[in-house]
């Protein structure tokens, strides 16, 4: 997940409050429901210590969300009296609501609950252009359209020396629009960071399109016979393939990350457990912050100030990196402040439907009984990284020697 859009997060000093609401259902009590959990999670968190606006903030936003199938919930960031964001969920939570107030938000489970599709450029392709589409989550919004030489496009049936050259002058210009269409999607694809692209149209144009475009292409690309360029084209099949096709990335995408976290592993070029992700969170060595909901690690208390780099396992430790008055905060959202504002990434592993707020103690407690090992692959305790440059190496940019 790009953990970007969680930057003014920490651009605004805690403390937080923080809440977690299941939004999915809605019958003839929806409306009382809404504002008994509103009221349920503000009375909550001030018995936590939250100030009296902020209650009153996050309150009233709970009382403006819509409840139903087509919302699986919702999460709330509010500090200083305001909601300064509230995401909605792909999945419902594991509570029907949760609260938390602390020194820095909650965003744990969000990693977890908002499903990591991948920003997908989708591209209506015929012989004349094409027609370019941003989807990212739910959204989706028109990049643009590409629509070059108009004539020759149509193939005849003589086979005359004239009507054979125009049959060339059609395949050039067919070739041609494919190249512009091609510079269209490479271009799209610097400005918007898309990690897919789906060509959409008939076989020959898509073929066409695919080979024009460079090799080494910083995204996958795939082809559909669903749908077309062309008005009445069948949006539902297609809106489902490529549904289908997000999910599949995404699920690869996790396995190829723990193949290479179980590989670097071996070079020190990836790290686990409290000790050794603290230093790595320090030194902004992460890369790829691996998160297995439910470890025992992610429950864990660290010691933190309010930059991204002061963070230690010891009071005396944290004082040391230059902040008087260190707080205590959740491992994991400790990391994932660092992550976001270090430009790292962030990935859940291990499967889904593990809740946040278990006990660790339980978690222990359930491993000694069946005396389980945790997965070789997956990182010790729950957090685990992909490191930017190995362990027991030397910076990349700093002469070794120096």
């Amino acid at each position: 997940m790009d953990l970007a859009h969680l930057t003014p997060l920490y651009e605004c000093p805690g403390p937080w409050a923080t809440a977690y609401l299941d939004t999915s259902v809605a019958d003839e009590a929806t409306l009382s429901r809404r504002d008994l959990k509103g009221r349920q999670i503000s009375e909550e968190l001030a018995a936590q210590g939250a100030d009296r606006e902020t209650c009153r903030a996050v309150r009233q936003a709970i009382g403006s969300y819509d409840f139903g199938e087509h919302t699986a919930g919702r999460a709330v960031f509010a500090a200083h009296g305001r909601v300064l964001m509230d995401p909605v969920l792909s999945v419902p939570p594991p509570s029907e609501s949760s609260s938390v107030w602390a020194p820095l938000p909650h965003v744990a489970p969000l990693v977890e609950l908002t499903t990591e599709e991948p920003a997908t450029l989708v591209v209506h392709v015929d012989r004349l252009g094409a027609d370019i589409e941003l989807r990212r989550s739910s959204e989706r919004s028109p990049i643009g359209t590409v629509q070059d030489r108009d004539w020759p496009v149509h193939r005849t049936t003589t086979g005359d020396w004239s009507e054979r050259h125009f049959q060339l002058s059609v395949e050039n210009t067919w070739e041609e629009n494919a190249r512009t269409v091609a510079a269209a999607v490479e271009d799209a694809l610097g400005a918007t960071g898309a990690r897919l692209v789906v060509l959409v149209g008939d076989a020959r144009e898509r073929h066409s399109v695919r080979t024009a475009l460079p090799v080494h292409l910083p995204a996958l690309v795939v082809e559909t016979e669903h749908g077309g360029r062309a008005a009445g084209s069948d949006t539902a099949r297609l809106d489902e393939w490529i549904a289908q096709e997000r999910r599949a990335y995404s699920s690869r995408r996790a396995a190829d990350t723990l193949e290479r976290f179980t590989a670097a592993k071996a070079r020190a070029g990836a790290a686990d457990g409290i000790p050794a992700m603290v230093d790595a969170a320090r030194e902004h060595r992460i890369d790829t912050l691996l998160l297995r909901p439910g470890g025992p690690d992610t429950h864990r208390q660290v010691w933190a100030g309010p930059k991204p780099e002061q963070l230690a396992l010891r009071r005396t430790d944290a004082r040391s990196l230059g902040e008087p008055e260190p707080f205590t905060v959740r491992a994991d959202d400790a990391l994932l402040r660092s992550a976001t504002l270090t430009g790292a990434d962030a990935i859940v592993v291990g499967g889904a439907a593990a809740a946040y707020d278990r006990d660790p103690e339980q978690d222990l407690e359930a491993d000694n009984r069946t005396g389980s090992e945790p997965i070789s692959a997956e990182p010790v305790g729950g957090l685990g990284a992909l490191l930017r440059w190995p362990t027991n190496g030397k910076h990349p940019l700093v002469e070794q020697g120096t």
